[in-house]
């Protein structure tokens, strides 16, 4: 095994002594140093090759990196080095914003748990797609996926317009795009999830898409990040949705509102949304009732709660597709991804 992968365990032991926004920021910046050298990128794993299909793009493998740990697109290369078999980042919305105050990360150990109001902060559009043209991974054959949403200054009536400027923006820069409107910590968001929001929206992507494909000579497919919260009515209801409007995959799921699970741990009543182990049997619900609704056709990517190569499995055997990783990866390290390959 490579040994960045075996020194994460003590990595951690300093880093988790650290705040935890400041430790995500200073990991990220110490990744991409070591892939900047050509003598320690030579310490990153070799991608460990279990090719599957998925929303017609060939994965190197079926885990993957969830949205949120790069979310301006600066460290796509690196990240991608760990071993993923896809690499998603965001969510980027039009113009750039500060996200919420500050502090808006917090750990949970005991429960391998993060709860996270951070707000979508990020350096709005022009730089993300800067930043993703800069980036090999795609040229090298990787699979990106850029997520979408819209700017929390922007009244939620108006909000298809943000998805659309978007998804103008980093369309021909994307293997697919992701619209993100299940995260809690951007008011009103998951408004968007409901019947009449969400057709309008759908319709309105659909159209947009077809006129790019036009543009571009290919039809990049279309990715909705829903909540685990939604009820099984809830559930059936995007399931019909997504059907009806040609959407390709659907990503279940974000972070839970929930707090039963963690009930009287340290930060346990903090707001903005809990992930990690707490929300896997959330995520597996929602991901049989969706498999149920959606048949064979529609992709479905299972993310929440893996931190080890079972749970992993245990999202493929309710329906997924293919996983994301990102929670797990803070507490087990980069050693989690070749471990969940293996299980799958």
């Amino acid at each position: 095994m490579s040994i960045l992968l075996n020194a994460y365990p003590l990595a951690r032991a300093a880093l988790f002594t650290l705040d935890a926004e400041t430790a995500h920021e200073l990991t990220l910046r110490r990744l991409q140093q070591a892939y900047d050298c050509r003598h320690t990128r030579r310490l990153f794993p070799k991608v460990v090759q279990r090719p599957r299909t998925l929303m017609g793009l060939q994965l190197r493998n079926p885990v993957g990196l969830a949205a949120g740990l790069d979310k301006n697109g600066a460290h796509i290369d690196a990240l991608a080095a760990l071993g993923f078999g896809f690499v998603e980042v965001g969510t980027v919305t039009p113009r750039p914003q500060a996200g919420n105050p500050k502090p808006r990360l917090f750990r949970l150990p005991r429960a391998q748990a993060l709860i996270n109001r951070f707000g979508f902060n990020n350096l709005g559009l022009d730089a993300f797609i800067a930043n993703v043209q800069r980036s090999r991974f795609r040229q090298e054959g990787g699979v990106l996926g850029l997520n979408i949403g819209k700017n929390a200054a922007t009244p939620i009536e108006n909000a298809t317009d943000d998805y659309l400027a978007c998804l103008d923006g980093v369309y021909e820069h994307a293997d697919y795009v992701t619209v993100n409107i299940s995260s809690p910590n951007t008011k009103n968001l998951r408004a968007l999830q409901s019947g009449d929001e969400l057709t309008t929206l759908l319709q309105a992507l659909q159209a947009r898409r077809e006129a790019l494909a036009d543009r571009h000579g290919r039809k990049v497919p279309l990715a909705v990040k829903i909540a685990p919260d939604l009820t099984g009515e809830q559930v059936d209801a995007v399931a019909q949705l997504l059907q009806r409007h040609g959407i390709d995959g659907v990503i279940a799921t974000n972070t839970t509102l929930e707090r039963g699970a963690v009930q009287g741990l340290p930060h346990a009543d903090e707001a903005g949304g809990l992930s990690g182990p707490p929300v896997h049997a959330l995520s597996l619900q929602v991901i049989r009732r969706l498999r149920e609704r959606l048949g064979p056709e529609t992709a479905i990517i299972g993310v929440g709660g893996i931190n080890a190569g079972q749970q992993a499995r245990e999202k493929i055997e309710a329906g997924a597709d293919a996983v994301q990783l990102y929670t797990g990866l803070i507490y087990r390290g980069p050693a989690l991804i070749p471990e969940c390959v293996q299980a799958l």
